[in-house]
């Protein structure tokens, strides 16, 4: 009899999955899950609930594009926008790879995977700063983002590791706002600016950040333009004193400018300074600005050996040896 029973209790134990109730069995798959598609399913889901993450980047990608459509056609008809000084055949190869790659590519993933990882990590924070005060919000991203982008930039011309992502931006010999994301297709893929704003988004902030993109871009995309629209400016007499504030406060042509000179000893070049992408502030703040309210004579790198197409855009996976940090003027103070 006790055999009999031991018996039940085993074949009670090995019942089949199929038996069991299918909300016991869809709680053993959930405990089951494997992070990797947890992550997924958590990412879906927080999209589905807001959209906010999305519609942000959506709306960022629309407007970087009309920026560069609208100083496109002001290069195209001031100055020759497809054919520049000292071009080689492989620069419109990297500048459009590496932009279709960004805008496209990394920026989205980059965007969405921090807001997922963010719903993993603080799930009981989703939309919570969706009441924040605009100027705090803004104030957050010019810390998050654009204070965090000058760090990294710096960085890429300080250590030579980084300096192999950063070079192609500098490999042109002239300015453009075909410039602005001519980058390492990994470069965009480490940079802690985006991964910050992704969070923020998640946090709340995507009306914000939708904005805020589209002030930075404007910036940066004058800054590298070769119409520089400062240059004028600087000659009206009484606007010399706005012009002192604009230029100590956000990138101008004729301080990015700087940056990307080709020859230290010219007076105007600052390529170990003048970081600042949407804020140049950050370089007076940090030491790093240069202001001479003059334009260098020649654009790219100086004591460098050539370097391949494929380097530029995919090192580490492609080496042809020739990207290394070169020597560098000390900074000037503003």
């Amino acid at each position: 009899m006790q055999h009999a029973r031991r018996l039940d209790r085993r074949a009670h134990l090995r019942r089949h999955p199929a038996d069991e109730k299918p909300e016991r069995r869809r709680e053993r798959r959930q405990i089951q899950l494997p992070t990797s598609l947890q992550f997924v399913r958590r990412l879906s889901a927080t999209n589905r609930r807001s959209g906010q993450g999305r519609e942000a980047v959506k709306t960022s990608t629309i407007a970087i594009l009309a920026i560069y459509l609208a100083f496109g056609l002001i290069e195209l008809w001031r100055s020759d926008l497809f054919r520049k000084k000292e071009q080689t055949s492989a620069d419109w190869v990297v500048e459009l790879v590496s932009t279709v790659v960004l805008l496209f590519v990394t920026q989205p993933i980059v965007l969405l995977s921090s807001m997922g990882l963010a719903s993993l990590l603080i799930p009981q924070y989703a939309g919570a700063l969706a009441g924040l005060n605009v100027f705090a919000a803004i104030l957050l991203f010019l810390v998050f983002d654009d204070m965090m982008q000058y760090w990294w930039h710096r960085a890429a011309h300080t250590f030579p590791l980084l300096y192999k992502l950063h070079r192609p931006h500098h490999n042109g010999r002239y300015m453009s706002v075909r410039l602005v994301y001519r980058n390492n297709i990994f470069y965009y893929l480490t940079m802690p600016g985006i991964w910050f704003s992704g969070v923020l988004i998640y946090l709340g902030l995507g009306w914000v950040y939708a904005g805020y993109i589209v002030v930075k871009l404007a910036v940066i995309i004058g800054a590298h333009s070769d119409v520089a629209w400062d240059k004028p400016l600087y000659r009206v007499k009484w606007l010399s004193p706005v012009m002192w504030v604009v230029e100590r406060t956000i990138s101008t042509p004729a301080t990015h400018h700087a940056h990307h000179g080709r020859h230290a000893e010219d007076g105007v070049t600052n390529y170990k300074g003048n970081f600042g992408n949407l804020l140049f502030f950050w370089d007076v703040l940090f030491g790093t600005a240069k202001i001479t309210r003059r334009y260098p004579p020649s654009f790219g790198v100086e004591n460098l050996p050539e370097t391949s197409l494929g380097e530029q855009l995919l090192w580490p996976l492609i080496t042809t040896g020739g990207s290394t940090v070169p020597e560098t003027a000390e900074p000037a103070s503003a």
